[in-house]
């Protein structure tokens, strides 16, 4: 058994520890937000936000976050949260939609540690996130827009 918090819920997992955190999110708690797209932590699509940070759960074990409080984009919330939702929204940053939740995740933790980033910040933020859309400028213009609300 694996004591987890998942967006502020406690749940017990009778699981492998060894098994990747995204499966336990989308297969075991049917929270289906988070995205699979490279089991290799090199697309994004599967990011959550493990303590506040930013980090691929395709990729990490569910033993390593053994009492951590883990958020999905179900759940994710606060100002940062509000600002980068209202600005995609405002700026139509969303094409087909797959990466997005993991674009989301990456972006509010961005504004969360650096609340007026320039673009060289949100290059190195988002670096690890793909768009097969390639709806960058976009994503850009849409994190320095929420900074803008935030400042508001």
């Amino acid at each position: 058994m694996v004591k987890l918090q998942i967006n502020g819920e406690e749940r017990e997992l009778d699981v492998a520890e060894d098994t990747p955190l995204l499966w336990v999110i989308r297969d075991e708690l049917g929270l289906t937000g988070t995205k699979f797209g490279c089991g290799m932590a090199m697309c994004g699509a599967c990011t959550v936000h493990i303590d506040g940070v930013a980090t691929r759960s395709c990729t990490t074990a569910l033993g390593d976050v053994a009492g951590s409080a883990v958020t999905t984009i179900e759940a994710v919330a606060g100002k940062a949260a509000e600002a980068v939702q209202t600005a995609w929204d405002k700026l139509d940053v969303v094409q087909c939609g797959y990466c997005q939740s993991g674009q989301v995740m990456s972006a509010i933790a961005l504004l969360s540690e650096n609340p007026k980033p320039n673009d060289q910040d949100i290059d190195d933020a988002m670096s690890g996130n793909v768009c097969r859309c390639a709806t960058y400028v976009r994503i850009r213009a849409a994190i320095h827009e929420a900074a803008k609300q935030m400042e508001a």
